[in-house]
């Protein structure tokens, strides 16, 4: 639709071809004078109802809010998306976490390791296999960061299974309702990388975490820090209550939940986005 221009100025004009045989500047008939334009009008409706509808669609994978039916085409792409899309798109080198820290402060991690893709056999502690079982392991990739003050090392994972919408659901479920997110013996294993800040982040130096199942497409987001120094923790605490206000615990007072949340949320919306253009090569 344009602004029209003369007499008829302010009123939007629709332009539609003509039917073939028939010069532009012939003059429509009085019959199809009298009905083009309420055929203009459903024509437009129906383009923009279509268009709205998929914009609907879209929006629900990007922001992936609980509740939203998954799109069968991008719940299938973003399950191949591990062989697909090269590494330094689904970990960036860089992340930038504006507002991620404690108190709203920023936060920047950089990338130091990534470990190769492989399947999920010691990749885990024994119950958080046994937890994922249902859904399979198709592949697991993950690469460890650490903040710009290289005082903390941050893993971070992504799961991809063998899982349809309707399993993925059913795992969410339970991680929601029975609490298994926040329990300590269903931690996520770091990444340690020699020669790195992170060669002694081990099982024992694990301090904070976080386990995302996503229902829209077959994947276990998680994250898992811990001090760069190599020191245990005694008492690790799940990201969402070491970001708690009033959190006395060190690993709360250090914000490691906010480094294991921050950076696994990041990485969660760096996949949704990429289902979308998954050959696009990051900005």
């Amino acid at each position: 639709m344009v602004p029209g221009e003369g007499a008829g100025a302010g009123r939007p004009v629709v332009s539609f071809g003509e039917p073939e045989g028939y010069d532009e500047r012939v003059r429509p008939r009085p019959f199809g004078a009298r009905f083009r334009p309420r055929i203009a009008v459903v024509t437009a409706c129906l383009v923009l109802g279509l268009g709205l509808i998929g914009g609907a669609v879209t929006g629900s994978w990007l922001s992936g809010e609980p509740g939203d039916s998954p799109d069968r085409g991008s719940f299938a792409t973003a399950g191949g998306l591990w062989h697909s899309v090269p590494v330094d798109q689904l970990f960036p080198p860089t992340v930038d976490g504006q507002g991620a820290g404690p108190g709203g402060a920023d936060r920047t991690w950089t990338r130091i390791a990534v470990a190769p893709d492989s399947g999920c056999r010691n990749a885990f502690d024994p119950l958080l296999r046994k937890a994922l079982a249902p859904v399979g392991c198709g592949r697991l990739l993950r690469a460890t960061y650490t903040d710009a003050t290289r005082s903390y090392v941050t893993t971070v994972g992504l799961l991809f299974t063998n899982g349809d919408a309707a399993a993925m659901q059913s795992l969410a479920t339970r991680f929601q309702n029975d609490g298994l997110g926040r329990r300590t013996d269903l931690m996520p294993r770091p990444y340690a990388a020699k020669d790195t800040v992170a060669a002694n982040f081990g099982p024992k130096q694990r301090a904070s975490w976080t386990v995302s199942v996503l229902t829209d497409a077959p994947v276990v987001a998680y994250a898992v820090s811990g001090w760069a120094d190599g020191r245990t923790v005694d008492k690790p605490l799940p990201a969402q209550d070491a970001m708690a206000s009033g959190a006395t615990t060190a690993p709360a007072q250090a914000g490691l939940g906010n480094e294991a949340q921050g950076l696994a949320d990041r990485v969660e919306r760096t996949l949704r986005k990429t289902v979308s253009s998954p050959t696009e090569q990051p900005s």
